[in-house]
């Protein structure tokens, strides 16, 4: 049995700790993927009719936090990381291309808006070293179904994390308790399924209780929490505006049923006596009905005083403004710009444009500012498991310009720029330029200058045809 001691040292205690609470929160992450996905609870129905009208509710659903949570996935790219000294750092740049971050960035992210929070793991490269010997770093994502991390109470610092998962291949659960020196890996008894089983049996250490020693000097996961608030756990983007996705549902499903029991001008007859008749399947007595529309039908009832009418059909423009309404304010709400529901919005210009995504930049900057300093924990972990002796934790991570601006906007500014001083490599990087991009540029230019400085005439040179000067003191042609 493994060792439930409340001891901040003791694996064991982490292990089960640290594995209830990534099974306690299940349940929850469940919810928000059903959200996420587009698959939010059915609006309720009486009982005896929710079988009926199950594909009936299925179609009313309308996905808006998929989109809240993409808006955002799609405004935050990491082009790469510089050294302290804004300068692009080759090292870095290599591990950032070699582990795939311009694409796997984009995983952690949108895990983090759809399921509050999302992690990298840094560890060995199985198969490629260094100059010096030692193993590559891999960066790996991760989600939070598998991992979880506990923070120091006193110093908010990571403490401990953990991994765990169930591998398809033999059918056994496999965990890793990390500590800022050493790792523990578990595997479960028995062949499990999904759904890991966290009793105090159920796992065992491998390879010895002493675990596995490394020199990387920190935590190696990395958790990536979407703007928690200070004291609480982190919520998905959507966080706020379930209660409108569940209207907006309800909503549409309203005018569904409205649109399909009187959408249309309803028929009605007076003074016909119908027909009645017991079905054969389930005994009940039904009204025979002759009357059926159709282009070419003809209605004829043998009563004296038969009447035939039709009422108006319903007007379905309160439930189109409803759903308009509500939609915007979940837009409103989440600080996602408004035209991404057009609506009345028509050949809108670029200062409403940027007047609308004021909230939704303002918000895409915090997110940079919290996951910025994630990925330079990632750099400093790769520098570390690289063995390089520079402290990467200075590093800074270049961001592409969150904001929405055409080309000819940053074009425009980037004129602008040049002409109040700015150097050549910081107006590419206000272009959104990656840091590789930035040093191409930076030494395309620089040859070019050198190029065009060789083609004049050195200073005190003799004078040649080309550049005799006339009596005027000026060049012939000139």
């Amino acid at each position: 049995m493994l060792d439930e001691t409340p001891e901040i040292d003791n694996p064991d205690f982490w292990l089960l700790r640290l594995g209830r609470r990534m099974r306690k929160r299940e349940r929850l992450l469940d919810e928000w993927w059903r959200y996420y996905r587009g698959r939010p609870p059915l609006p309720e129905l009486p009982k005896n009719a929710q079988q009926a009208f199950l594909d009936f509710q299925r179609k009313a659903r309308t996905n808006v936090c998929q989109l809240i949570a993409n808006a955002s996935v799609h405004r935050l790219t990491a082009l790469g990381v510089t050294g302290p000294d804004g300068e692009p750092d080759t090292r870095a740049s290599l591990w950032w291309q070699k582990n795939r971050l311009d694409s796997r960035q984009k995983l952690v992210w949108r895990v983090a808006m759809s399921q509050s929070v999302g992690y990298m793991l840094v560890g060995e490269h199985p198969t490629r070293t260094e100059e010096n010997g030692r193993p590559s770093p891999l960066v790996t994502a991760e989600h939070p179904r598998e991992c979880i991390v506990e923070y120091d109470p006193e110093t908010g610092e990571p403490l401990v994390g953990l991994k765990a998962y169930h591998s398809d291949i033999d059918g056994y659960g496999y965990a890793v308790v990390f500590f800022d020196d050493t790792r523990f890996p578990y595997k479960t008894k028995e062949r499990c399924g999904r759904r890991l089983p966290w009793g105090p049996d159920s796992w065992v250490p491998v390879g010895g209780d002493q675990g596995e020693q490394h020199d990387l000097g920190m935590l190696q996961l990395v958790e990536f929490a979407r703007m928690p608030d200070l004291g609480e756990d982190p919520e998905p983007e959507f966080a706020g505006v379930t209660d409108i996705q569940d209207r907006l549902n309800l909503g549409v499903l309203n005018r569904m049923a409205t649109s399909r029991n009187a959408g249309f001008p309803q028929k009605w007859i007076k003074g016909h006596k119908f027909a009645k008749k017991v079905d054969p399947t389930t005994g009940l007595l039904t009204v025979d009905q002759p009357f059926v529309p159709g282009p070419s039908a003809i209605w004829v009832s043998e009563g004296e005083k038969a009447e035939f009418g039709q009422l108006a059909a319903a007007d379905l423009s309160g439930f189109l403004k409803e759903h308009e309404s509500d939609v915007r304010d979940a837009l409103i709400l989440s600080h996602t710009p408004a035209y991404y529901y057009a609506g009345q919005l028509v050949n809108i210009s670029a200062d409403t444009i940027g007047a609308l995504d004021i909230l939704h930049v303002a918000k895409m900057r915090e997110h940079i500012s919290a996951f910025g300093e994630g990925l330079e924990t990632v750099m400093a972990l790769c520098a570390a498991q690289a063995g390089v002796p520079e402290d990467y934790t200075e590093a800074e991570v270049r961001w592409a310009n969150p904001a929405h601006a055409s080309l000819a906007v940053r074009a425009d500014a980037a004129t602008k720029f040049k002409s109040i001083g700015y150097p050549l490599d910081v107006i590419a990087e206000e272009m959104g330029e990656t840091p590789a991009t930035v040093r191409r540029i930076t030494a395309g230019a620089a040859s070019q200058a050198l190029l065009a400085a060789s083609l004049l005439p050195a200073p005190g040179a003799a004078p040649s045809a080309g550049n005799v000067p006339d009596d005027d003191g000026g060049v012939p042609g000139g």
